[in-house]
């Protein structure tokens, strides 16, 4: 049996990727220091014979007993709300997290795939982005420890595969959505069905002319492993070119739920991008790759999940206990 470990497995992407890697007949060892991840993303795979879980940060070493085939790492604050109240920590996540995690993968000969992102990009003065595309970042901005620690990151797992012949794997992530998604978590779609439900006017920051395009977490989580089984290293665009503005995007959300809250707009946050669409070339061509789940029916499902969570997560500013995991 096939093991492998997968960091921020309690968080939204982490917890999905646990599902199909036991679906697939692996042993699934799942790490977390739950800062941002829930137990209740996982609590469905404890009885599982064929999983494990580790709480642990990966930003300290890393030991896993046993042989181990793939790691996947995903640990990382992912919104903004996240990584701005923990600053130091999103940095250190991407660089000695990711430091530790390549050398497990070197002393246990085992494949990695890491999580970037599409913010590596920056605000990007190219449209749509390419692999081939260095980015438009600005590393001293609010955003800066984010985008720096993922860039960090793609730099140290390509001198490890280059310098130390490691098979390494480097996927960059555009806007995800479904089940699972903490509702206030920042981003822009758990906002907006949030607001929604608590019937709240829906906030666009700036005129809502920037651009997102979303991708279903069933169509990434099949990327994720079609491109951990390539032959591929250097970098790959996963996500759904299909772009749409954000004030489209409200209104699509009003027409979904059916609720009557008017758009309020408000300033554009430091350093947030226009645009954000993936050339997915890459991914069509060499991983036979495209998303299949179009927005709408994505949405519902999506928009169903958050109508079943209890009435308090709706109030729930964050249910993360930052100050404690600073403290330590």
């Amino acid at each position: 049996m096939k093991s492998v470990l997968i960091t921020g497995a309690a968080g939204f992407l982490g917890s999905h990727l646990c599902d199909r890697f036991i679906a697939e007949g692996f042993r699934v060892i799942g790490m977390d220091n739950l800062i941002t991840g829930n137990l209740k993303n996982l609590e469905h795979l404890f009885s599982h014979k064929n999983f494990e879980f580790y709480h642990h940060d990966v930003s300290k070493f890393v030991h896993v007993s046993g042989e181990l085939d793939y790691i996947l790492h995903f640990a990382s604050p992912a919104s903004p709300i996240d990584y701005l109240k923990i600053p130091i920590q999103t940095l250190k996540v991407g660089a000695m997290g990711t430091h530790n995690l390549l050398g497990l993968a070197k002393a246990k000969n085992a494949r990695i795939l890491v999580a970037s992102t599409s913010e590596v990009y920056g605000d990007p003065q190219v449209h749509p982005q390419t692999e081939a595309y260095w980015g438009h970042v600005n590393p001293v901005g609010p955003r800066g420890v984010y985008d720096e620690a993922k860039r960090y990151m793609e730099a140290i797992t390509m001198a490890y595969h280059t310098f130390h012949g490691l098979e390494t794997r480097i996927i960059r992530i555009f806007n995800t959505y479904g089940p699972r998604m903490r509702l206030n978590d920042g981003r822009v779609l758990p906002a907006f069905i949030g607001q929604a439900l608590r019937g709240e006017d829906l906030t666009v920051f700036g005129d809502g002319s920037q651009t997102r395009s979303f991708c279903y977490v069933d169509d990434l989580v099949e990327g994720i492993y079609r491109l951990l089984m390539s032959d591929y290293a250097s970098p790959v665009n996963i996500g759904n070119p299909n772009e749409i503005t954000i004030a489209d995007f409200a209104e699509e959300i009003i027409k979904l739920t059916g609720t009557s809250q008017k758009v309020i707009y408000k300033p554009l946050p430091t350093d947030d991008p226009m645009q954000r669409q993936p050339d997915i070339t890459k991914a069509r061509e060499i991983l036979g790759w495209e998303p299949k789940v179009d927005r709408a029916e994505g949405l519902k499902i999506t928009y169903d999940y958050f109508k079943s969570l209890p009435e308090e997560d709706l109030y729930r500013k964050d249910h993360n206990n930052f100050e404690e995991y600073i403290k330590r």
